[in-house]
């Protein structure tokens, strides 16, 4: 059985296959015989169905069975002769006899890795980010804290920017209602943005039991399009004004924040090393986007098509679930345009075939002592880090992704150990996105 090999482009490759008939009907005989042996069929004791009739039943199924085990056997045989890395699935077709040939024809079209050789990085600019947390960045986390454990306590008087008020209110479009334009008893926080500017606005300075009406007009690019552009006119009524009122700074606060025994100090402490994690982090994130996009760049290269629409697949095969799980769709099917996810695709097919290249050169597989540091590092963020240990040690399939985070890290120092990294000072909001 002959097998040859067409190069359709760079990366596209066709073998042609051949698949003996007599020898696969041959095998397909062989097989429809075992299975008398054991069929059982209404009329007949196992293993008395006549011959015809098993043939009649099962000479079908068999028979694509054995022609496609054959056809597959023929093609890995012939990959592995020729040493061809395989990238995706073959597409297998049919082809049409040549000459007197009995054999069954077929052509398997699929495309091989690329070569990948990693470019230069010597010269390649590294910006990494230095930050101090001092007592002025323990104390700005101390005031978001105490805002995220506010409590509000009645007010008698005006309301003002912070307050929680609650109001009733009714709207209308054209002297009638519509929908999402009702509530009673509906608490807001003014300031915060969870609705219009222009209702809080008309809110502030009201004060409990009085009402007003006042008009408003939609943004044109609000939501809801059949209220987009439009003016309505709301009548709403304050019930009551609560201020907000912050915990103090004391061994309850800190008691509240998992410190035990209330100490204040041992408070800042905690806080403190929770941003350096945190802070530390972030920084190893920003450098290690710069050096895959500097690997990006020195590594030019063509990316496969089929490994292409696998990850687009991935990808959004992963957004549906998140939508799901965001309750965004309330049916199973969630289908998102291909298009939305090419540019990343191709990113981590690109990334995925440099680092492996990188990774087999280099010797920068993840070792274990590696594994369980990294291990150490992320359970020191829950209260109880020897139950995280034992949960990713208690099953080795849990290690898979600190493994592929430990062959990242691997491959960010090997490209820091030859590119020029440049010490940067960098203020901590802006780090942390508090900007």
């Amino acid at each position: 059985m002959e097998t040859t090999t067409e190069n359709s482009s760079s990366l596209q490759r066709t073998l042609n296959l051949a698949v003996s008939l007599a020898s696969m009907e041959a095998e397909v005989g062989n097989r429809l015989k075992r299975l008398a042996r054991t069929v059982k069929m209404d009329g007949f004791r196992p293993g008395k169905v006549p011959m015809k009739i098993v043939e009649q039943q099962y000479s079908g199924q068999v028979r694509q069975e054995v022609l496609g085990e054959a056809v597959q056997k023929n093609f890995s045989e012939a990959v592995r002769a020729q040493n061809l890395k395989v990238a995706g699935y073959p597409r297998i077709e049919a082809k049409p006899a040549e000459g007197e040939s009995k054999d069954l024809q077929f052509a398997a079209t699929f495309e091989v890795y690329p070569d990948v050789v990693v470019g230069d990085v010597s010269g390649v600019a590294i910006d990494r980010p230095q930050v101090v947390v001092g007592d002025a960045e323990v104390d700005k986390t101390i005031e978001i804290l105490r805002k995220q454990r506010v409590s509000y306590v009645l007010a008698k008087r005006k309301a003002a920017t912070g307050d929680q008020v609650e109001i009733d209110y009714r709207g209308t479009l054209n002297g009638e209602e519509f929908q999402g334009g009702q509530a009673k008893d509906y608490k807001l926080v003014l300031g915060e943005g969870h609705t219009l500017k222009d209702f809080e606005e008309a809110i502030l300075g009201m004060t409990a039991s009085e009402s007003k009406s006042f008009e408003l007009t939609f943004p044109d690019d609000y939501h809801a399009k059949e209220l987009a552009g439009k003016t309505v006119t709301f009548a709403v009524t304050l019930n009551q004004v609560a201020e907000p009122k912050l915990p103090e700074v004391d061994a309850d606060f800190a008691k509240s924040l998992g410190v035990s025994d209330g100490n204040l100090e041992t408070m800042r402490s905690e806080i403190k090393a929770n941003l350096e994690r945190e802070v530390k982090k972030r920084i190893d994130g920003r450098v290690k986007e710069r050096v895959m996009q500097a690997l990006l760049d020195a590594t030019p290269f063509e990316q496969p098509r089929s490994m292409i629409e696998m990850e687009i697949d991935h990808l959004r095969q992963q957004a549906g679930e998140d939508l799901r799980a965001r309750g965004l769709s309330a049916s199973g099917d969630i289908s998102l345009p291909a298009n939305l996810f090419e540019d990343q695709a191709r990113r981590r097919v690109s990334l995925g075939l440099i680092m492996s290249e990188l990774v087999n050169a280099n010797q920068l597989q993840a070792k274990p002592e590696q594994v369980r540091e990294l291990v150490n590092e992320l359970a020191q963020s829950y209260e109880q880090p020897e139950q995280v240990l034992a949960w990713y040690y208690g099953e080795p399939n849990r290690l898979a992704t600190v493994e592929s985070l430990v062959i990242e890290d691997n491959v960010v120092k090997w490209v820091l150990e030859r590119a020029k990294v440049v010490e940067v000072n960098s203020a901590f909001d802006e780090l942390m996105g508090n900007n």
